[in-house]
């Protein structure tokens, strides 16, 4: 049976002795919540700083922030990817948007009398972005529908920022049908599928070797990496040789 993907190359050229590596921006979107986003972006993060490049990652909207002793809200993704970057960006940067409720951003903003869109989210991720580094996150919430307001969704603002996109997979019964109804999004919103990782999240689980050949089979695009179950929050600098950067496939 033919996939209905197609072969979607990264945004990323090889390097060359005549022509500077292409800036590497991403947007880090998964088949759902609690999937590993920032868990594979930080590893993404200290793997790039590990090869010398200026690196960081932005998580433009935080939901189920805590507070801090001083009162500011505090984003634990953000602070994850903070702790591997290579280049230092205040928080209002990297986490411009930090909602306390655990749920849904269109949700939790309006427990705040809060009114989130697109555009202003956008505007907040390119004042990021005009920070130098070679090598950059855009890390989603929860999956690539998640709404933000009553007419947009997360992928209202990857459509604006019109970057190519690293799917994460929770590998985990039911993650097929995920996976493939992300990518088909994904390519019918018109971006570019750059690649795909996969995050076992389960020990044990059943027929897992053939569920991520499915993946490979079906998702037409490289994969980026395995992250094997593990238990407790991995180590990113411990994944290091799990994942690859799309331009190093181009290598």
């Amino acid at each position: 049976m033919t996939s209905p993907l197609t072969n979607m190359a990264p945004d990323a050229a090889p390097e060359t002795t005549n022509r500077p590596r292409r800036r590497q921006i991403y947007f880090v979107t998964g088949t759902d919540t609690d999937v590993g986003k920032t868990t594979v972006s930080a590893a993404l993060l200290a793997r790039a700083a590990s090869q010398g490049h200026r690196c960081f990652g932005l998580k433009p909207v935080s939901a189920g922030c805590g507070v801090s002793t001083d009162g500011q809200r505090m984003s634990p993704d953000a602070e994850q990817l903070c702790r591997v970057a290579s280049v230092s960006l205040p928080m209002e940067l990297i986490a411009p948007i930090r909602l306390e409720t655990p749920a849904s951003p269109h949700l939790a903003a309006a427990l705040e009398q809060r009114q989130l869109s697109a555009s202003r989210i956008t505007g907040f991720v390119r004042a990021g972005l005009s920070t130098p580094a070679s090598h950059v996150l855009i890390e989603g919430a929860g999956g690539w529908r998640v709404p933000i307001n009553a007419r947009e969704t997360l992928a209202n603002v990857a459509r604006e920022l019109n970057y190519p996109v690293i799917l994460v997979v929770g590998l985990r019964l039911g993650c097929l049908n995920h996976a493939l109804l992300t990518a088909e999004a994904i390519q019918r919103d018109g971006l570019t599928l750059a690649g795909y990782v996969v995050n076992h999240l389960e020990p044990d689980l059943l027929l897992a070797a053939e569920q991520e050949a499915t993946l490979a089979h079906w998702l037409r695009a490289p994969c980026l990496g395995s992250i094997p179950f593990d238990g407790q929050s991995p180590e990113p600098r411990q994944l290091l040789d799990c994942l690859r950067w799309p331009d190093e496939l181009a290598e």
